[in-house]
């Protein structure tokens, strides 16, 4: 049974968002949707990192809250710089944050939590995966960008995956 399901969860998730874009309960849909939901997983599964062990899930509430604020103020900022800064004085560029933490999962919400703010984007990950290089939209003083980053961040995921 783990075979043919081996995350049902994410099997049923895509079952429900395969039927609310069809807008149907037609049989063809509901077969194609359980075709989709299970093979799609099946087929995948080996993409997919290690089963998630969340070490310490008080942290990673905390880290969701701090997120969600650095979220909001982020969409202000980039927000007072689209509308109240002229085209040719906007500048972007790249800062490259040293990383500590090697875990897949850990690693993959980081990309989410980069993401999630706009105005950074995960522009690459260093195959050793020692570097991470953000393109960043509003210029910072770089070490103190890369020190919230270290410890808003990349500190709490340590905690709660390694």
């Amino acid at each position: 049974m783990r075979r043919l399901l081996p995350s049902p969860l994410l099997s049923a998730a895509l079952f429900v968002l395969w039927l609310l874009l069809r807008q149907s309960l037609a049989l063809d849909t509901l077969l194609w949707g359980v075709a989709l939901a299970v093979g799609s997983v099946a087929l995948t599964s080996s993409l997919r990192p290690g089963r998630v062990r969340l070490k310490r899930p008080l942290a990673a509430l905390r880290l969701a809250g701090v997120v969600t604020l650095d979220v909001v103020r982020s969409n202000l900022a980039v927000a007072r710089v689209v509308l109240g800064t002229p085209a040719a004085r906007m500048g972007s560029g790249f800062v490259r944050v040293p990383l500590e933490l090697q875990d897949p999962n850990g690693l993959a919400v980081l990309a989410m939590i980069v993401f999630a703010a706009p105005g950074n984007t995960w522009a690459e990950l260093s195959l050793d995966r020692r570097v991470l290089l953000i393109h960043v939209l509003v210029p910072h003083d770089d070490a103190a960008f890369i020190a919230t980053i270290k410890r808003r961040y990349e500190q709490p995921l340590r905690e709660i995956f390694e």
